[in-house]
């Protein structure tokens, strides 16, 4: 019998295919990445590092340590229980190859980032996607049912938890992570919580979403400077979590990429020491832009505030609903704005798009503009 390599089963993400033959004038609503200026502290501690007449060295495998105290520090931890990485991508690529071997059970929420699959592919391991509740929100009852029926038909290695939620923006009570992190412990499942879009939210600071270590000492948590920091192009981020459940991450990490690069680190550092006035101004932006998606054209204006991030997870129109990715090309190629067609992130999402908010306002605005004829009539 042949077998499929693993790495042959998998795809370009959704997003690039449709970018990638994108008309010139086409406005791009969907890479998620925030659209403004990378803050102060950050360019000060890149231009400082370039000024340096010194050497560049690679820096040790466990990250520097000013930055490593910084993460630390930001997470009310102790630093034994912290790894930089290569962007959250890195911990969670680090975290999938230690703990997840092949035929192992990997839960993921659906719909949910296609990362998680990806990564569970190339480990060998099984996808069990589970549904979110009302609004994308983390419902600890569907999860339950998946994992039982999971559990019973082999090992389960590893559930995923993503609050705020991309695509849908949707949150998790603290009841709900507790409860989640209770079923998981249950069945041996560890608990990966990427919470990169929890800083980023349109309420006051003491409305921020929980996190997974507000309500239990178990699992992971990953987050980056990717979102709510604004600089995605440092690819800095990192892991939280008990050393002994960092330990075999660390040496496979080392192996990927040494270290992250060290005048991104000296910028992440930066960011998390000024992290009161970053934050507050990515929120203020995030406001901005959401402004806009709500006073859009009827058909497609934001209706539903998120818990965190800056998608728009917009309904399709009846007419769209038998090819959704023939729609989303038209919208491309026809009304040239570049959205995602939801059956990206999972069966569940196939009859919506995610829109991201994230980029210049008036470009977002023009993009709305756009696609509301194509939500009015077929």
């Amino acid at each position: 019998m042949t077998t499929v390599p693993r790495v042959e089963r998998l795809s370009a993400p959704a997003v690039r295919q449709l970018a990638k033959g994108a008309p010139p004038d086409a406005i791009d609503l969907g890479l998620g990445q925030p659209g403004w200026a990378l803050p102060e502290p950050a360019r000060q501690a890149l231009a400082a590092a370039g000024a340096e007449e010194a050497p560049c060295p690679y820096g040790p495998n466990e990250g520097l340590p000013a930055l490593v105290e910084a993460v630390a520090d930001h997470h009310r931890t102790d630093p034994g229980q912290v790894l930089v990485t290569h962007g959250a991508q890195g911990a969670l690529f680090a975290l999938f190859q230690a703990h997840v071997n092949p035929g192992q059970r990997v839960l993921v929420p659906d719909p949910g980032f296609p990362g998680y699959r990806t990564l569970a592919t190339l480990c060998g391991g099984e996808v069990v996607p589970y549904r979110l509740g009302p609004r994308g929100r983390l419902d600890p009852d569907a999860l339950g049912h998946a994992l039982q029926a999971a559990a019973a038909d082999g090992d389960v290695a590893m559930v995923l938890l993503n609050h705020p939620s991309n695509p849908t923006g949707g949150g998790a009570t603290a009841e709900a992570l507790a409860e989640a992190a209770e079923l998981a412990g249950r069945h041996g499942a560890l608990v990966i919580s990427d919470e990169v879009y929890r800083e980023l939210h349109l309420g006051h600071p003491d409305r921020r979403q929980a996190s997974l270590h507000d309500v239990t000492d178990e699992g992971v948590v990953v987050s980056s400077v990717s979102k709510a920091w604004a600089a995605p192009g440092l690819r800095v981020g990192w892991a939280v979590g008990r050393p002994d459940l960092l330990a075999p991450a660390r040496l496979v990490h080392a192996a990927m990429t040494t270290a992250p690069a060290r005048p991104s680190q000296l910028a992440a550092a930066a960011l998390l020491r000024e992290s009161a006035t970053v934050l507050a101004e990515s929120c203020s932006q995030l406001v901005r832009r959401w402004s806009v998606a709500q006073t859009a054209p009827h058909p497609v204006a934001a209706a539903v505030t998120p818990a965190g991030g800056f998608y728009h997870w917009l309904e399709l129109p009846a007419w769209a609903l038998a090819d959704p990715m023939a729609f989303c090309l038209r919208l491309r190629d026809e009304g040239l704005v570049t959205v995602v067609p939801g059956s990206a992130f999972g069966n569940a999402g196939n009859d919506h798009v995610r829109i991201s908010c994230g980029g210049d306002p008036r470009q977002l605005a023009e993009g709305l503009r756009r696609l509301d004829r194509f939500w009015r009539a077929p």
